[in-house]
């Protein structure tokens, strides 16, 4: 048998894709209507990412996302992010900048000088907002010279730790919680960091919280495991499953895993989406994948399996190749997803991007 993860297991001759099964309704990309062209949140001087939404009690749609300085470099999102709130009359957009929630806040904090990943939610009449925070021992670089061949980035992408900060209302005050709500641990396969979190805030009270870690450092495969808190958002956050969760690496394939989840509680089951990095799983490079669980650690891939693509249609009939399609989120009203928000960029390849903005797709309605 071949083991791809803690609940996800195949035989050694068979593809992942051959044992889905099949998604009731039709695909998660079935959903997907045309994206709305000048919606979602740019800024001109800034590299935007990481979209997260939620509507406030002003009765506004409130847009977390992150954004660093475009004239330093595209690359510079490891050691110079920061995370801002966007506001907008409709989830469509435009939004409008309104402010820096997270700044630097200095070195000596898990999260001193980058936040990023910013995830919003509510628990009872607070907001929370996970996200990933890091600091690093040389300083904040400030022009375009590339951080990543010199070993800078390496150092900083290390430190990456999922952080929490709390408010009583949209527009704060965020207080931050003083240490990282699930920390690395040593000799396991999510030894070195914790990032990308996905929480779920579920009816009882229980926060489920999905992130991404591996074993050594940021060369593939990285991988995805579960924890969940009984006692609020505080925590303690405690692993559901020794492994990960998600874990399609073969000895033939090691370049083959995902990232961005986006997990929701639909009242029976946890359902995901999420980016097939090297698309592998989805037949392209940078698509989206769906999956189910009963328990948030033996997943389902679903059939078909995927939910959405880098290739979009625009509401004003255009359709472009995007260079990247990234940090999936879903607007949730009255319990029903409404809205599909997504980082993404212009650019002859992923990365390689002449600008970046959270985009808008809206979905059908059941």
């Amino acid at each position: 048998m071949k083991q791809l993860s803690a609940g996800i297991v195949l035989p050694a001759f068979c593809d992942p894709i051959s044992l889905l099964a099949t998604a009731p309704g039709g695909s998660f990309a079935d959903k997907l209507l045309p994206a709305v062209t000048g919606g979602g949140f740019m800024m001109d001087d800034y590299w935007v990412w990481d979209p997260s939404v939620i509507k406030g009690e002003d009765g506004r749609y409130h847009m977390f996302a992150s954004r660093w300085p475009k004239a330093i470099g595209f690359d510079k999102w490891v050691t110079n992010s920061e995370i801002v709130r966007a506001v907008a009359d409709r989830p469509e957009g435009p939004y409008t900048f309104a402010e820096v929630v997270l700044p630097a806040r200095g070195k000596q904090w898990f999260d001193g000088l980058t936040t990023h990943n910013p995830r919003i939610t509510k628990y009872k009449n607070e907001y929370l907002l996970f996200y990933m925070g890091n600091t690093y021992d040389f300083p904040v670089p400030g022009n375009n010279i590339d951080i990543w061949a010199d070993g800078r980035a390496q150092k900083a992408w290390m430190n990456k730790r999922v952080g929490l900060a709390v408010a009583p209302r949209i527009t704060g005050p965020w207080k931050r919680v003083a240490q990282p709500v699930i920390a690395p641990r040593p000799g396991k396969w999510d030894a070195t960091i914790t990032s990308n979190p996905s929480p779920v805030v579920k009816p009882d009270g229980t926060v489920y919280l999905m992130y991404k870690s591996s074993s050594k450092d940021l060369t593939p495969p990285l991988l995805l495991g579960a924890a969940m808190s009984k006692q609020g958002y505080s925590g303690p956050y405690k692993r559901l499953s020794e492994e990960p969760v998600f874990d399609f690496k073969s000895n033939a394939q090691k370049e083959n895993d995902v990232e961005d989840p986006f997990v929701w509680w639909t009242g029976h089951r946890y359902e995901l989406i999420m980016k097939d990095r090297f698309g592998h799983i989805c037949g392209e490079e940078g698509g989206g994948i769906h999956a189910t669980s009963p328990n948030g650690v033996n997943w389902t891939l679903s059939n078909p399996v995927k939910a959405y693509s880098r290739t979009i249609q625009w509401d004003d009939g255009t359709v472009t190749r995007q260079a990247n399609f990234e940090r999936p989120f879903l607007l949730f009203e009255n319990g029903k997803p409404t809205h599909l928000f997504a980082a993404t960029g212009s650019g002859d390849k992923p990365y390689q991007v002449s600008k970046t903005w959270n985009m808008v797709i809206p979905l059908k309605r059941d």
